[in-house]
Order: C-alpha cells, then structure tokens, then sequence
C-alpha cells in the first residue's frame, strides 16, 4: 500500500513529508493504521545528527496509537479493530530478560532494532524499490507502520487514540519510574528536576504511590504550575543552591526519592546530591549528550544513596501500559491536559521547532 510518511532524509535537515510504499506484514508483525502521534525529543534527537546510532534514511517516530488492519501468521495477541500503542521498548515475554522478571528490557528484537529492521532482518518500508529503514521498531511519522507483535499494547477502546499514544514513551516513562522502577513509597518525600512529559509523568506517578510532599524543580513557572495540577506539592525555580535548599527543607538529610527528568548532567549530579542519606534513591531518566559523563562523589554511594536508572520507566509495555490507560479512564491520570498542540504530519517540522522553544508539553500528529 503507498502512505505517506515525515522522512529524515539527511541529518540536520527538516524532515520530508512524501509518499512510501509500506508492504504487509509478515509473520508475528501486525500492520497498525495511526490515528496519532506524540513528537517527542528522541524523535528531535536522531533528527539532529547527534545521536551515535541514528542513521538515514529512514521514517522517525515512536510514540504512536492507532488501529490494528491486518495480522501476519502466527500473531495472537491482538487482531484487526483492536486499539494499540506502539512500544520502542518491546516485550516478548520469551527471551531470557523477559524471563527474568528483573526487567523491561526485552532483547530478543533488540539488535534488529536498533539497525533500523524488523525482526527478519528486512524493511516494509520502501521508495522505489530501495528500503527506507524504521526507526526504534515503530516509525509512527506515517500514515501507517507495520510492526513487531511484540512491539503493541492493547487498549481499551473508550480512550481517545490521541491521548493514547502519550502512553507509548513520554508519560509511561515518568510514570513507571515513580511506579515501578524507584517504587515510591507512601507519606515519602520526592524531589522531580524537570517539568517535562516524563518529569510530569513522574510527579503524578508519585502522587498515585501516596507520597506526601512533591517537590518539582524547573526553570518555567508555567511548567511548575502545571506540575502543581499533576501533584506537586511545591514548585520551585531551579537554581545552582537547589540542593542546599532541599537539605534545609528535609533537616539535613535529603529526599527520600529523587528524578531526573531533563538529560543535564549537571542536574543529574544535583538529583544524585539531593537524595537522602541512607536510603535515598536518584533515578535518572534524561539521556545525556554525546561523550558526557556524570560525576559523583564516592560518598555519597558508601553513605547509602542508590542510583539507578529507568528505560521506559522500567515498564513492561504489553502487560503495564494497558493498566496505565485505565488509570487514566478512571480518572487517576489528566493525560489530556499534557496535549499542548494538535499538527498536521505536514506541519511535522513545526512540532520540533515548538519542542525547541519549550512552547507547551507535548505536539501530538493526527491523522
């Protein structure tokens, strides 16, 4: 079938919205026709040039919801007319991570991934006959993608696909970090650097784990008061004393879970340094630049503190997500109100120059 599709065609270059031809899907792949799409900073991200695995061409995008079309042979877990979510972050519930049980992070379709393929190695995209690789397993700049099985959440039909796709990276991340990677604990004390998506998602996931004090750390008063209508409990401008003054607020000792959410390595270390001595429990989120590195001080790990890390939030996509849609039909979770503006595909660049400029939280595509 031919769709239309935001191509990166050469690094550092706006995207190109043209005609691809997308071939069915195979065996375990599922074609999805996209309703929605988030633009999110991965996406801006591999755009630039800077990212040491991106490649090009190919069709970006990942955080996508949409309608299934058709199955190739052998997939059971979802059929035509069901709702999903796209996964950058699979889970097959096979390979010996998914065994585990110790992680999200699915690697039986990792390698393929990360090339820009399916799990057979080849595209379903193409222009002319030459393949046009995918990007993160989903590529949801298009009109339609055809993607692993392992790569779909399931959703209840009653939630809006827009609001949806949130779900597939930025707010799941936030969220699942409070939720299931840090664990936050009830009538705790938890510091989030940054009001993003994902900052966001962790404010509200801390409140739905019943902490009792949230303290969300940003440079823009709006964020700060929207992150007040997600549960904070104090928004605080961001400054270089932001640690001592999360000190003098917890007598001495720190917070007892901390977020980073904004990929500064200077704001990691704060995260770290501001995490209470014991028990305290920094959990980063952001991706740090090309060659950056994050500097503790040993004391800080010998007096207690544990500082982890969360890829999408340490949630498992296929089981996890869907329960997160529902807590948001329940009224547990405002997703709308993380949805800033509505674009065309056409206006695909738009989306990035917004996000460039901080103007809203999240640009979703429709289609």
């Amino acid at each position: 079938m031919e769709i239309r599709a935001a191509v990166l065609e050469e690094f550092a270059q706006p995207l190109q919205v043209t005609t691809l031809d997308l071939a069915g899907p195979k065996a375990g792949e599922v074609l999805v026709r996209l309703h929605a799409c988030g633009v999110c900073h991965t996406d801006m991200y591999s755009a630039s040039g800077v990212d040491p695995s991106g490649y090009a061409p190919c069709v970006l995008g990942h955080e996508g919801a949409g309608v299934v079309e058709a199955v190739g042979d052998g997939v059971t877990s979802v059929a035509p007319g069901d709702h999903v979510v796209t996964l950058f972050s699979p889970q097959c519930g096979q390979c010996v991570n998914c065994r585990s049980g110790r992680t999200n992070i699915c690697v039986a379709i990792r390698e393929q991934q990360n090339q820009g393929y399916l799990p057979d190695g080849t595209a379903r995209l193409s222009r002319d006959g030459e393949p046009i690789r995918h990007f993160m397993g989903c590529s949801t700049f298009a009109e339609a993608t055809v993607v692993s099985e392992f790569s779909l959440a399931k959703v209840s039909k009653d939630a809006p696909l827009e609001t949806a796709a949130l779900f597939a990276c930025g707010l799941s991340t936030g969220l699942g970090a409070a939720m299931y990677r840090a664990q936050v604990w009830e009538g705790s004390t938890a510091v989030v650097f940054g009001a993003g998506m994902v900052g966001l998602g962790a404010v509200a996931g801390a409140r739905l784990q019943g902490a009792e004090r949230i303290i969300c750390v940003d440079l823009s008063e709006d964020r700060l008061e929207l992150a007040k209508h997600h549960g904070a409990t104090d928004g605080w401008v961001a400054s270089d004393d932001i640690v001592d003054r999360i000190l003098a607020e917890t007598d001495g000792y720190g917070a007892d879970f901390t977020f980073e959410a904004t990929g500064l390595v200077g704001v990691m270390r704060q995260a770290v340094e501001s995490a209470r001595m014991g028990w305290g429990v920094c959990c980063v989120t952001g991706v740090a630049g090309k060659g950056e590195t994050l500097d503790i001080v040993p004391r800080y790990l010998i007096t207690g503190r544990t500082v982890m890390g969360a890829s999408f939030g340490g949630v498992k996509g296929r089981d996890q997500v869907p329960e997160l849609v529902d807590r948001y039909l329940a009224g547990d979770i405002d997703a709308d109100a993380f949805i800033s503006h509505r674009i065309s595909l056409d206006d695909i660049n738009k989306g990035f120059d917004l996000m460039h400029h901080q103007d809203g939280i999240r640009s979703v595509v429709t289609f």
